[in-house]
């Protein structure tokens, strides 16, 4: 935890830094640690907020910051400049009407011990702490949100629908099945890891779920997921009628790639597709390209892409369906937390590796 140094307004300051650009998968050594100080007063000529920042997340956007690209929805990181990105943090001082010390806040901040955070638009103060403050980086915050926004704004799901998900054990997919079991559906989920699959069967509670790294023996996986049903469509369509007797009726994607162009083949008329993410294809210097479009036509399918920040004007209502959830135990939400700011790299380059289970969040600073 940083400590006061000669003057009380101001800090010494650890901070997660981008070295340079990277291409690819990225790698700890493209971040280091370094030192510096801040002052912990706001302008006061400002609307800013001077925060002491309590828990991080690690989101696999983060990644396209990290690049130098032409065109994206958000601009990339600058080498040298501490990295950013979600977290929670305790306001220190103040220059916005709308926030006061000692406040509990979350939204975007840097990856640093105290953050000056002058672009306050997408900062929510937290109302409710009779749950994990680390739960506004992940289920109270904007992965929350976007399970939410794409499982029921634009997915628009019906009791007795077939919902697929892949990715089901991170941050968004987790909730998405949960969101689907208590909407009535039948959910099948994908992961890649034995205790990642027990999660989803026995925490979440998916009705079908599978390790797709794993299984050597496509026959013998056809009989208990549908994930590989899905990649071997056109060889064994019978198997997959025991999973999904006439198709699947939405897909949560946030693979992309090969597993979206199967899925394509295997949806009922009228199906919907929330595209959330596309991990599948981050590192990948060429993309892998989706061969079965036809099927959107065909079957007249609603595949939508979404911003999570086009939304926040719903959170509100988010929370008045998220918190009693939470409070009555009806959703779960597990978490990988990183203890320390020192191990933040590591934590985020996890994520590409499927290191993580569950939700990835570094602990900076204790309340």
């Amino acid at each position: 935890m940083a400590e006061a140094t000669g003057a009380i307004d101001e800090a010494s300051n650890m901070k997660v830094i981008l070295k340079h650009y990277v291409s690819g998968s990225p790698q700890e050594t493209d971040m280091h640690l370094t030192a510096g100080t801040i002052k912990l007063k706001a302008p006061t000529d400002s609307n800013a907020v001077v925060v002491k920042n309590l828990f991080l997340s690690c989101d696999p956007y983060m990644v396209f910051k990290m690049m130098k690209l032409d065109r994206h929805y958000s601009e990339s990181y600058t080498p040298g400049l501490p990295i950013t990105g979600y977290g929670v943090a305790k306001v220190l001082d103040s220059s916005h009407p709308d926030f006061k010390n000692d406040d509990l806040v979350w939204g975007l901040t840097g990856w640093e011990e105290y953050s000056l955070i002058t672009e306050t638009n997408h900062l929510f103060k937290i109302q409710h702490t009779d749950v994990p403050l680390s739960y506004y980086a992940g289920i109270l915050g904007m992965p929350g949100m976007t399970a939410y926004i794409g499982f029921y704004e634009l997915c628009s799901p019906k009791t007795g629908e077939y919902v697929f998900v892949s990715a089901a054990s991170g941050a968004v997919g987790q909730l998405v099945g949960q969101f689907a079991k208590l909407q009535g559906c039948y959910v099948v989920g994908c992961a890649g890891s034995n205790e990642k699959v027990d999660l989803l069967k026995n925490k979440f509670g998916f009705d079908e779920a599978f390790n797709y790294k794993e299984e050597p023996d496509y026959n013998a996986a056809l009989k208990r997921s549908v994930y590989v049903a899905i990649l071997l469509a056109t060889e064994v369509k019978s198997d997959v009628q025991l999973f999904f007797p006439e198709g699947i009726d939405i897909y949560f994607d946030n693979v992309g790639g090969k597993i979206l162009d199967a899925v394509l083949l295997n949806l009922r008329v009228y199906a919907r597709i929330a595209v959330c993410g596309m991990i599948s294809q981050y590192n990948l210097e060429q993309p892998e390209g989706v061969h079965n479009l036809t099927s959107i036509v065909m079957k007249q399918v609603r595949m939508q892409g979404y911003l999570v920040f086009d939304y926040y004007h719903l959170y509100p209502k988010y929370l008045q369906m998220i918190l009693p959830m939470i409070r009555e135990g009806k959703v779960v939400y597990v978490e990988d937390i990183a203890d320390g700011l020192e191990n933040a790299p590591a934590a985020l380059v996890g994520l590409f590796s499927g290191r993580n289970i569950g939700k990835q969040v570094v602990a900076v600073n204790c309340v």
